[in-house]
């Protein structure tokens, strides 16, 4: 395949996909021909509170000496997100010591996703989410930082009104087009189209719907099941009885268009590679980063 698009834009990888301790992931990441990474950053030896002084010095120390960057942290805190106003105190809390720890270590940018949004604007669940938010966004913003949601377990019209509810853009994107295709049936172009004033970091990911799915089922919601967990989303992935992640290009995910549209935004931030299978993801990713730098200059 040769491509006309030519994109610009560095190439970033999951670094807990490969399943490795951290500083064997990063050199891996670097080895396979990441330009940066995302870390998951809310427990064990990357959680803030356990996170040194001088670790995050040897960290960024490190970083500089492979030449690899932070694209974006992960502070993904799990459960329902931010649906529960009881519990949002601390979520809050912490969320703004991973925006603290994500400038500190190079990077203004920290992923997450907050719980799916109800379309009920007038719901207690929807204020709670406008709540906390909204504090983390101005939060964000005084650090010229984002606080990125994750595309997938709403249509992208319901995340814009929601965003556009706030006060600022400290709270934004990262925008996932396979958890759209897997679970909301959304078109990821016309997603970039619908958000482009907000996105500020990527996933690169492909998948295809296999019978569609409440969100709920994926995601959770509050007086619904439980909430988000990766593993328990992973096992989902594997068991491919809703929907199934697939190397890039073999899913339903259109790249020459999504790419297309994101040149067309002028996005110039990372594509961060996600990959949630368990076997040889170390293959997938490599075979990833290929497939992005067919686009690439």
């Amino acid at each position: 395949m040769t491509s006309t698009l030519q994109l610009s834009n560095k190439i970033g990888v999951i670094v807990d996909s490969f399943g490795l301790p951290l500083y064997e992931g990063l050199k891996k990441a670097k080895d396979i021909g990441a330009d940066g990474v995302q870390i998951y950053a809310v427990s064990g030896e990357m959680a803030p509170e356990n996170m040194s002084t001088s670790a995050r010095k040897e960290l960024r120390d490190y970083l500089t000496s492979i030449d690899l960057d932070i694209s974006a942290l992960c502070g993904d805190l799990g459960g329902h997100g931010f649906q529960n106003k009881q519990d949002n105190a601390l979520k809050v809390e912490k969320s703004k010591r991973i925006l603290d720890m994500a400038v500190e270590l190079g990077t203004n940018i920290v992923t997450t996703h907050i719980g799916i949004i109800p379309e009920d604007t007038n719901s207690e669940i929807y204020y709670a989410l406008q709540q906390a938010c909204e504090e983390l966004g101005q939060y964000a913003k005084s650090l010229d930082a984002y606080f990125a949601i994750e595309t997938g377990p709403e249509k992208a019209e319901t995340l814009k009104q929601f965003l556009d509810s706030l006060s600022t853009n400290g709270v934004s994107v990262n925008f996932d087009p396979a958890n759209m295709v897997m679970v909301t049936g959304d078109d990821p172009v016309t997603g970039v189209e619908i958000l482009q004033d907000y996105i500020v970091h990527t996933h690169v990911k492909d998948g295809v719907q296999l019978k569609k799915t409440d969100p709920r089922d994926v995601y959770g919601f509050v007086g619904y099941g439980e909430g988000v967990d990766h593993r328990k989303i992973a096992e989902m992935v594997a068991a491919g009885e809703y929907f199934r992640e697939l190397p890039l290009g073999q899913g339903d995910v259109n790249f020459d268009r999504y790419f297309k549209a994101l040149q067309s935004i002028n996005y110039t931030g990372y594509l961060t590679i996600e990959r949630e299978v368990k076997d040889a993801p170390e293959a997938d990713i490599s075979q990833a980063v290929e497939f992005i730098r067919k686009y690439k200059l």
